[in-house]
């Protein structure tokens, strides 16, 4: 660490390399301006520092993010410019972001590691780590893609009286929202191996954390409903985060009585055609639990292409 000084994260100065840093961490684009607003808007609960060279260009920092719903529980973020890895430095941001958190109360720890990056495992299980999800991420060339073999299996759907709709259609009521809420957090429970618990404790945590996010799109939250009994069955939302060319399918789920009816490939096929038509963007990223076989292999009949991924890291003190 010869020549290497460690400062307060200064937001108009740093933000534009930490953003080509958090893009390579989250493998999703990260703008300067959306940083910059996270940073204001939940200024309280992180805490960071960035590591400076003598020719006082950024070589690395470490960003720890408290839960603003459970305090206990923050999730971490560090990266080392590679000429200047294995060298003690990334011990010592490390060190410093844990002492920062526990100091703030939190005691479960969470990050991602890319899935290509062994050195960055090492890292991380050599800190008491353990692996909790490996996620896999997926892209389509929307510009190829050939939506008409799917219409069947819709049309099939809607004369059995499933209703194919967004939360846009339905008002984006309070009402539709807290059976969005319930579906989305039901299905995700329900996917193989999943041992997260809820997602949303309470429906206020999820609508604050999802539904009024910028990224919420009500056109693009699809769901299905069966009309003889009015219970919402199936689900996909899918948006395009700011800066990226690329739309992102955030999830696609259906409850589990309703399985094997074709349900989950008709909707993802509704979320494609709005991302395609609408957002106007040449192709759609997913991520999937690398354990979810039924809904990997619908992608992949829809013609995603599996692409590096992350693993899912937790540490408990």
């Amino acid at each position: 660490m010869t020549g290497i000084t460690l400062r307060s994260l200064d937001p108009k100065k740093d933000m534009p390399v930490l953003a080509e840093w958090f893009t390579i961490l989250e493998r999703q684009v990260n703008t300067v301006p959306g940083l910059l607003k996270y940073y204001e808007e939940n200024n309280g609960n992180l805490f960071s520092q960035v590591a400076d060279n003598p020719q006082g260009e950024l070589v690395g920092f470490y960003w720890g993010s408290r839960n603003r719903f459970h305090p206990q529980k923050a999730f971490q973020y560090l990266f080392v410019d590679p000429p200047f890895r294995n060298n003690g430095l990334g011990s010592r941001l490390y060190q410093l972001m844990e002492d920062d958190l526990t100091k703030a109360g939190c005691r479960e720890f969470s990050c991602y590691v890319p899935d290509d990056c062994l050195e960055g495992l090492n890292f991380m299980l050599h800190r008491g780590f353990n692996q909790s999800l490996h996620s896999i991420s997926m892209e389509l060339d929307l510009v190829n893609f050939d939506d008409e073999p799917y219409q069947a299996a819709i049309d099939a759907l809607e004369n059995r009286g499933f209703q194919f709709t967004t939360m846009a259609k339905l008002g984006n009521t309070e009402d539709a929202q807290r059976k969005l809420y319930v579906l989305n957090d039901t299905t995700v429970m329900d996917t193989p191996l999943w041992r997260g618990g809820h997602c949303w404790e309470t429906f206020e945590e999820f609508k604050k954390s999802v539904c009024d996010e910028p990224w919420y799109i009500p056109d693009g939250q699809n769901v299905v409903i069966d009309t003889t009994t009015g219970e919402w069955v199936g689900m996909s939302a899918i948006t395009r985060f700011e800066g990226d060319k690329t739309a992102y399918n955030l999830f696609t789920g259906v409850d589990k009585r309703y399985r094997g009816r074709k349900i989950a490939q008709a909707v993802k096929v509704k979320a494609l055609r709005f991302a395609r038509d609408v957002l106007k963007v040449p192709g759609v990223r997913t991520n999937h639990n690398a354990s979810n076989d039924p809904m990997i292999a619908i992608d992949r009949k829809l013609g995603y292409k599996v692409t590096p991924g992350y693993f899912a890291m937790e540490k408990t003190l």
